[in-house]
């Protein structure tokens, strides 16, 4: 292949740092894809005292493949136990999340679920329970931020919930709690920066029983960023079944 004058390299270069999210303009529904990991009941981090919500149990910053515990945070759960929670290789699976448009043109993309068990029958098990309460779910992707725009993400749910955006934390609903919301404007959470496009990073945890509830609202058109190996399809699809099987059983 010949070589292109520098002067051409360099329009195409800046034509790529041009292009601005979202890829997934005008769709009708947007699909994450996540991990899932299972964890044993232990009486502490899983199933332990219910302390309610906690903010600050995190750093603002996220540095790392999972949030970083702070001095509150060491006091509500095991540090060690915690390193695992969205880092651990085994017991885990992939997990897509499809999150629809709420109306034809309305920019605006919920997942709604109040019986969230995608780890039912599967990894470690229901450990005697009617479902698995005891699993964490981690999700990666991309997003285009527009100054001015009025991007926002709402989030409902329990137990624990971490949202991070160009890894500065923008949801903070840590600790053992029933269900509960946060919702933050990214152009007051990135105020300053300018338009491109950004990481998003989403920690959930469910931690005891007996409720399971996970809700997302957004005007961020977001594009996932983990692609699932080949053989984790097979049980991706398994806790998709258990996860419909029990809204139809909250139905009923």
């Amino acid at each position: 292949m010949p070589r292109l004058p520098t002067r051409f390299l360099s329009a195409a270069a800046l034509a790529a740092s041009a292009f601005i999210l979202p890829l997934q303009a005008g769709a009708a529904s947007i699909t994450l894809t996540g991990t899932v990991r299972d964890f044993p009941a232990d009486g502490v981090n899983f199933e332990g005292p219910a302390y309610g919500l906690i903010t600050g149990m995190v750093e603002s910053t996220l540095t790392g493949a999972s949030p970083t515990l702070t001095a509150l945070g060491a006091q509500t759960v095991e540090p060690g136990n915690f390193a695992q929670w969205f880092t651990k290789p085994g017991d885990s699976f992939a997990l897509n999340l499809t999150l629809d448009e709420t109306s034809p043109g309305s920019g605006i993309y919920e997942y709604a679920s109040n019986a969230f068990f995608p780890a039912d029958g599967l990894a470690l098990g229901d450990e005697g329970r009617p479902h698995n309460y005891h699993f964490t779910f981690a999700i990666a992707a991309t997003f285009g931020y527009q100054p001015g725009a009025g991007q926002v993400f709402t989030f409902t749910g329990d137990d624990d919930v971490w949202v991070f955006f160009d890894k500065k934390l923008g949801i903070d609903l840590g600790g053992l709690h029933e269900a509960s919301s946060a919702s933050v404007n990214l152009d007051e959470l990135l105020a300053g920066r300018p338009a491109g496009n950004y990481s998003f990073d989403l920690f959930f945890a469910e931690r005891h029983t007996t409720e399971s509830n996970l809700q997302i609202s957004t005007s961020l058109e977001l594009v996932p960023s983990l692609v699932p190996e080949p053989g984790a399809w097979m049980l991706m699809a398994a806790g998709l079944a258990a996860i419909g099987a029990a809204a139809r059983r909250g139905r009923g």
